[in-house]
């Protein structure tokens, strides 16, 4: 018998909530069949079942669960049985209604084809006058409640509904209360970013470095690739490009601290800022160093649709090795962003001020890199920068 256990998905936080079963008690599934959706502060991930069986349930939808929690078994393959025989001159009479029915997920109706469409999302489905047509042009294996919400262009709930929150322990786990006058709660994003960013004020010596570029070939540039590629590229997507592109010459900037030692990274894994008034998320663009233009474009662009309704995968959020933070609007001439736990650099990209002069920041991680190896790998992002073409 296989145990299905909580993976640790982030280091931000010490519970996840379960959302929703996506296959029912007592059915039979695959070693990597999606069966349960949990939820982190910033996103939302498909756990698979682990072996081959039927699944059992151990934790209710609702419940706080943490690393390494037993929310799931899966036996072995059900036994085949022998057909039935001949019905009977009188139908038997109908089994009991389980007392505890657990039915998370709908699958189609009989006869009817389509996706994987979950309880909330067939009961929004409803509400909103949604059909299976609609559903099922999504092109997707499980429908969730938030793809009926973008499907209906309704912004997507902050929380669960009120009988998916459960008391449990944990920072994340404490049930909503009612915030008294003059009070405004954190919603569930920034108490993770209040998270990492004590966590890095606490744990890394940061020192910082500021060189003036001339990013008018860069703007120039872009707006050549946009043409090209049929994506947006602006300075995002061409800072991620040359950034990555720095990784061999410059190893320890992709590095981490473990005590007395550097652990170098195999490939760059550049994470990016993406703030669109809804909180603040960090994507990833992984393998940055060995993929086009149009493939980074491609990435940056989904992972902005994706910050409009908070609908991350816990993947696109994890695993960074070098951070860029974009300050390209309101204004800005300079800003200091925190060196983010597990990265030992954070790069700030404002917008030109004068002409097309702009001042780029690199914040690192002092135990690991000096002022002299800073200033060299910023002049070659500058280089590097100013020679696009």
């Amino acid at each position: 018998m296989a145990e299905l256990r909580v993976p640790k998905l982030n280091n931000n936080d010490t519970a996840y909530l379960l959302v929703e079963w996506l296959v029912a008690d007592g059915a039979e599934v695959g070693e990597d069949d999606p069966v349960v959706l949990v939820e982190t502060s910033k996103a939302a991930e498909e756990l698979p079942a682990g072996g081959t069986g039927v699944l059992g349930h151990a934790a209710r939808e609702g419940a706080w669960c943490r690393p390494g929690d037993v929310i799931a078994t899966v036996s072995g393959p059900a036994r085949a049985v022998s057909p039935p025989p001949a019905a009977p001159a009188s139908p038997p009479a109908s089994p009991p209604a389980s007392p505890h029915p657990s039915p998370p997920a709908s699958p189609p109706d009989e006869g009817e084809a389509g996706p994987l469409v979950t309880a909330p999302a067939r009961a929004l489905m409803a509400e909103l006058g949604v059909t299976r047509e609609q559903v099922a042009a999504l092109g997707l294996a499980v429908v969730r409640r938030a793809d009926i919400e973008r499907l209906a262009g309704r912004p997507p709930a902050e929380h669960p509904p009120p009988q998916a929150r459960q008391a449990a322990t944990g920072d994340d786990a404490r049930p909503p209360r009612e915030a008294p006058a003059g009070e405004r709660p954190l919603p569930r994003v920034q108490r993770a970013v209040a998270r990492a960013v004590e966590l890095a004020h606490r744990t890394i010596p940061a020192a910082y470095l500021v060189v003036r570029m001339d990013l008018g070939p860069a703007l120039a540039r872009g707006a050549t690739l946009t043409k090209e590629v049929r994506r947006p590229v602006g300075l995002a997507e061409l800072f991620v490009e040359a950034v990555a592109g720095l990784h061999d010459r410059f190893p320890l900037f992709f590095a981490t601290v473990d005590g007395d030692r550097a652990l170098l990274a195999d490939t760059p894994h550049i994470g990016l800022t993406v703030d669109l008034g809804d909180g603040l998320y960090v994507p990833v663009v992984h393998d940055a160093a060995r993929r086009t233009t149009r493939d980074i474009a491609t990435t940056v662009m989904r992972y902005r649709l994706a910050a409009t309704t908070g609908d991350f995968r816990e993947r696109d959020l994890s695993g960074a090795n070098f951070v860029i933070t974009l300050h390209t609007e309101g204004g800005v001439v300079l800003a200091i962003p925190f060196v983010f736990p597990g990265t030992s650099c954070a790069l700030a990209v404002t917008a030109p001020q004068d002409g097309t002069l702009a001042d780029i920041g690199l914040a690192y991680d002092h135990r690991l890199i000096n002022g002299r190896d800073a200033a060299l790998f910023m002049s070659a992002l500058k280089a590097a920068v100013e020679g696009l073409t």
